[in-house]
């Protein structure tokens, strides 16, 4: 598949009129994830976890390397996590130039993309794709399915984290411009309807799950109000005493995931699909 682009800043940009400004995200936070993500709980748990998962299914699925795409690879730590398995050749894309930018700085090898990811414009052409914690920031979250579906291989992998029930909407939710948090069963279907056939599914964040529901109940979802959706929610401004308990906590989760179970419940929600042979 063939399509327009053009050069900005050393990258091929494909939606070149979205890179700088859509409203699905907020520019600016670019630089706030890339100072705390190293550091941060839920980042460095969550790259835990993909990495295990990667490995568990990427890891002598073919005999040449395996071609892995993200979407919405933000700054690039996800990548750079991933950058240690050998066998994967990596690239990145990103709606928006600035956290290309970012990426770029983590990741000066790696081929990376600005694109919109209900146009990506490559077919039949990646072993896996990734797209963690992006497709609750999209309006037409189906059609991105559908597009990641159409560029995979046969037999291809498509990874996916989003966040998990409605009734968890927080400040958090507001603060990172999320369109929706999604359940289990809707998740399922909006991939088997496009195609999708699901290798594992589950929950994350199963041990903090008590802590997350205790704070909305105190917090009150009512109370959320349009003035403080600017303001960085709770979670993000830890204090690293708090920082580092979590940090230790989050290791049950990571490793109840390593030994393949499927937990039943948790703040995300973790997807392995395959686009069928």
């Amino acid at each position: 598949m063939t399509a327009e682009y053009k050069f900005i800043d050393g990258f091929k940009c494909y939606a070149p009129e979205l890179a700088e400004e859509n409203g699905d995200f907020d520019v600016s936070s670019f630089y706030h994830l890339y100072a705390i993500e190293n550091t941060n709980f839920w980042f460095v748990s969550r790259n835990n976890v993909i990495k295990t998962l990667v490995e568990k299914y990427c890891a002598g699925k073919i005999l040449q390397k395996n071609r892995f795409l993200e979407i919405g690879c933000g700054t690039g730590y996800v990548l750079k996590g991933l950058s240690k398995f050998r066998y994967l050749e990596l690239e990145g894309a990103e709606i928006y130039l600035q956290g290309l930018k970012y990426a770029r700085s983590r990741l000066p090898g790696v081929t990376l993309t600005q694109l919109d990811a209900t146009k990506i414009p490559f077919e039949d052409e990646f072993n896996s794709i990734g797209a963690f914690d992006v497709l609750e920031h999209i309006d037409a979250d189906e059609l991105v399915i559908e597009q990641i579906y159409s560029a995979l291989k046969n037999g291809g992998l498509f990874f996916i984290s989003v966040p998990q029930y409605k009734w968890l909407w927080s400040r958090t939710d507001e603060y990172a411009r999320h369109k929706r948090r999604y359940s289990r069963k809707e998740l399922i279907t909006k991939l088997k309807v496009k195609g999708f056939t699901i290798k594992y599914i589950t929950s994350f964040a199963f041990i903090l799950f008590p802590l997350m529901m205790a704070s909305r109940w105190f917090s009150g979802i009512e109370k959320i109000k349009k003035s403080d959706n600017c303001k960085r929610p709770p979670e993000i401004n830890l204090n690293p005493v708090m920082n580092s308990f979590l940090k230790y906590l989050m290791k049950i989760d990571e490793w109840l995931i390593k030994c393949r179970v499927s937990l039943p419940f948790g703040g995300s929600l973790i997807v392995i699909a395959e686009k069928p042979i």
